[in-house]
Order: C-alpha cells, then sequence, then structure tokens
C-alpha cells in the first residue's frame, strides 16, 4: 500500500502533495530531494529508483523533468509502483495536454481529482483514460504549448517541413479545440531503444532492440481500426511461419523474439496477415511491445583509441560513422568517455569546419562529453583529445579508462525494419476521412563501445 504521493520540480518545490495513510513522518519530500540531489554512493551519478531511507522506501520517475514520488512503509513489489507512477504520468497528460510544472500549478484541482481517483487510501483502483472519464468533471486549463519546448520522443516530428502540426502531441484528450469542433486524427508512434555493445576491435558483442507501438487517438465514436505490419513478420526465434523471410516485401523481413499486446487488440487474423484490430480507448496506450536480438545494422559505429603521448600524458580519438541513409538526420548526440581518476585537464580539437559541436571535460567525474547537435545519414566526425595527468602513467590507461557510452535520437527511422503497411479506420460516413500520423523514432538505450 502506498503512503504517500507527491511530485516535485527539479528545484524540489511541491506541486503535488497527497498524504493518504500518516504513516509516513513530515517532511519526507524534502529528505527525498536532498537524497536525490547529493546522491554519492558508489559514485553513481543519479539516485537509483527505489532507495530506503530510516524505514521508509522511496520509489521515484523522473518524467518531463519532473519527480514522481510515491513513499510506503511496507515492502512493496517496486516494478509494480514504477509503472503505476508511469501510468499516473500518462494520465496527467491525457487530460493536460501537456505535462510540465506549468501546466500542473494551473489545473491543480484536476490533478488532485484524479489522483483521488487513481488511489484510494493508499491502494491504485484504476489508471485508464477512458473509464475515469465517468468520474472527472473539472475542465483542463490548456497551456500555449507554442512557447514550450516539446516533450518525448514525438517532439522530433515538429520540426521541419511536412510533418504533424505544432499542436498536436500536446491536445487534452478531453478538451474540445476553440470553437467547439475536434479535429479527428490518430498518432501511431513506432519507439525503439536500441542497447550494443562493441568490443575494442569494433566487433558487435551484444545487439538487442526493445521496441513499442504507442497509439494516440482523437477519433470521436472510437471506430474500429486495422493496424497492418509487415506481412513477412516472424514471432520467436524459430518461428514456423509460412512466410518467406527472405522476401523484401512489407518492409522487409522482421524477427522478433517476443511480444504482446495491450488488452484492447484482437490477435483472429494477426497469424494469417499480420494485422491488429483494435477499438483505441482514450488517451496514449502501448498496442504492442516487442523485443529483438536478431542481427541488424546498428546506426552508428563507434571507435574508440587511448595512447601514451608521454610520462604523463595521454591522446584520445573518437570517430563515430552514421551508416544510415543520407535522408536521415540524428538529433541530441552525445558521447561521454570516463578518463584516469588522475586526469587534470584535457583540450580538445575538433575537425575542420566543424559546427554544431560542444566539447567538455567533467572534472567532478573524470569525463570527456562531447555534444552534436545533429549527424547526417552517411556522414563520419572525429574528435581528438589531449589529457594531462598528474602523475605519471602505471600499466594499462585502456584499463583506466572508457568505455565509450552514446546518446542519441534519430526520428524517422528504425533499426528493426518493423513497418505499419497501412492503418485503416472504420467509416461512419464516405466523407469521413481523419489525419492519420505514423512516425518513426530510435533512441539509445545503451550504445557501449569498449577500449
Amino acid at each position: 500500500m502506498i503512503s504517500q504521493f507527491f511530485v516535485l520540480s527539479q528545484r524540489g518545490d511541491h506541486i503535488v502533495f497527497r498524504d493518504y495513510r500518516g504513516e509516513v513522518p513530515k517532511g519526507s519530500a524534502e529528505i527525498f530531494f536532498r537524497k536525490v540531489k547529493f546522491w554519492n554512493e558508489d559514485e553513481a551519478e543519479e539516485a537509483p529508483p527505489v532507495f530506503n531511507i530510516d524505514g521508509v522506501n522511496y520509489v521515484h520517475v523522473k518524467v518531463a523533468g519532473l519527480f514522481f514520488v510515491v513513499t510506503t512503509m511496507v515492502n512493496i513489489s517496486p516494478s509494480l509502483l514504477l509503472e503505476l507512477l508511469q501510468r499516473i504520468a500518462r494520465v496527467t497528460k491525457d487530460y493536460l495536454g501537456v505535462l510540465n510544472e506549468d501546466s500542473l500549478r494551473k489545473n491543480f484541482i484536476l490533478v488532485y481529482e484524479l489522483l483521488d481517483e487513481v488511489i484510494d487510501f493508499g491502494y491504485p483502483q484504476t489508471t485508464s483514460t477512458e473509464a475515469l472519464k465517468s468520474y472527472i468533471f473539472n475542465e483542463p486549463i490548456m497551456v500555449d504549448a507554442g512557447r514550450l519546448p516539446p516533450l518525448g520522443p514525438a517532439a522530433m516530428f515538429m520540426q521541419g517541413t511536412k510533418r504533424m502540426p505544432g499542436t498536436a502531441v500536446t491536445k487534452s484528450v478531453v478538451a474540445n479545440e476553440p470553437g467547439g469542433k475536434k479535429r479527428e486524427e490518430i498518432f501511431v508512434d513506432i519507439i525503439e531503444k536500441i542497447s550494443v555493445t562493441f568490443s575494442s576491435s569494433g566487433y558487435i558483442l551484444t545487439s538487442e532492440i526493445d521496441g513499442t507501438i504507442q497509439m494516440k487517438s482523437y477519433l470521436s465514436g472510437n471506430p474500429e481500426i486495422r493496424l497492418a505490419l509487415n506481412e513477412d513478420l516472424g514471432i520467436g526465434k524459430n518461428s514456423s511461419s509460412t512466410h518467406d523471410y527472405r522476401s523484401s516485401s512489407g518492409g522487409g523481413s522482421v524477427v522478433l523474439d517476443d511480444c504482446n499486446f495491450h488488452e484492447s487488440v484482437q490477435l483472429d487474423s494477426f497469424d494469417i496477415d499480420r494485422t491488429l484490430h483494435l477499438i483505441p480507448p482514450d488517451g496514449e496506450f502501448p498496442v504492442m511491445n516487442y523485443r529483438m536480438t536478431q542481427e541488424f545494422k546498428p546506426p552508428f559505429r563507434v571507435t574508440a583509441l587511448i595512447e601514451e603521448a608521454g610520462p604523463s600524458r595521454a591522446e584520445v580519438l573518437l570517430k563515430i560513422r552514421a551508416d544510415f541513409p543520407a535522408n536521415v538526420t540524428a538529433n541530441t548526440i552525445t558521447v561521454q568517455m570516463p578518463v584516469p581518476s588522475y586526469t587534470m585537464r584535457a583540450s580538445f580539437e575538433l575537425e575542420a569546419g566543424a559546427v554544431g559541436q560542444t566539447t567538455d571535460f567533467k572534472e567532478g567525474t573524470r569525463r570527456l562529453e562531447w555534444n552534436l547537435k545533429k549527424i547526417v545519414g552517411g556522414s563520419e566526425h572525429t574528435l581528438r583529445a589531449k589529457l594531462t595527468f598528474s602523475q605519471e602513467t602505471h600499466g594499462n590507461l585502456t584499463k583506466e579508462a572508457g568505455p565509450v557510452n552514446m546518446n542519441f535520437t534519430i526520428p524517422m527511422y528504425n533499426a528493426s525494419k518493423l513497418q505499419v503497411r497501412y492503418l485503416q479506420i472504420a467509416k461512419k460516413s464516405k466523407t469521413y476521412n481523419p489525419y492519420r500520423w505514423v512516425r518513426y523514432v530510435t533512441q539509445a538505450n545503451s550504445y557501449v563501445a569498449r577500449l
């Protein structure tokens, strides 16, 4: 059972606070924030999602720069509480349209009304946006999303031409647009998180894709939807599907290790033509989650080298090659590399003509950091760094430095080749033709290159 639920800003301010059982001492929010802000156990940079202080269990997730936290005095499954926090954040975003400090403060009455229905005396009741509609009566106060930084993977699609409208992912599922009309549209996001480990010689040691097909519907009347995936999609490593996996139709052969589906999905014809039938509930929800360990082409090749350049100096070479099409651009790339603990300073040398790149030496954590605003497919980028040590080096530098860690986001690209062939909506009339948005995004989960 849950004792407290609260939401804190990045500064530690209380935005939402609800004490359900009165058994946790006062000041728990301040204790939590101090512990998270100054966490330094085992030299970890960030506090773990679950920890215990003086007999109180604190479980938290960070969403859109906000801390969603629950406390409990008893031994509850941490994964259950983490999932509950993610769902509360998702439901809140469904109702408010935008999830940030400003929208929570302006809609605090609606947020408390939601919390009273989601959790009763510390026991979770429901986190379904559709089910909560019967009990929620306050209307959201809409925040102008135009002046806010876009949040989440979908934000990548709010840039450039021929993209989704700017207000698409910031609309409440319960509020009508000005004029009382509701724009008929549906969004399908294929979001993949990649984990790859490269050996020191550049070979792939491990590779895995965790993917999800997210859907958010603004269709009135909840019409039936048909979502068709690759015709030659296989499930399971030893899949006995009759499809020809050498075929390139439907976006290429894809073999998933395993997958699961939302409760609203009907799988009557999935084994025959790889089509999902569903009546989408209100709000954002995962239609399908999947995992893939079949060999795939990593979007980036990372090469790292460190070698001595004198008794108390060393040189580092980092090279990134983008192995995806030239019409695709990766955004917000960060490359980090731990260096020996006795490193005093570092000087950097970027390639000639480098634009939108920054470098930094984090003295506190002894890390080199390389930030690139964007990388175009097929391009290659190089960084050289000269390290100065406070003592002479003894032994192998590669054992004291690395591994190199990379974070990135690539819109309109997915490594698994899983494709949506078509998105069909049951017609109410001949003139009914809602907007359909199908989008792809690939992110780094654990992208590591060993030295």
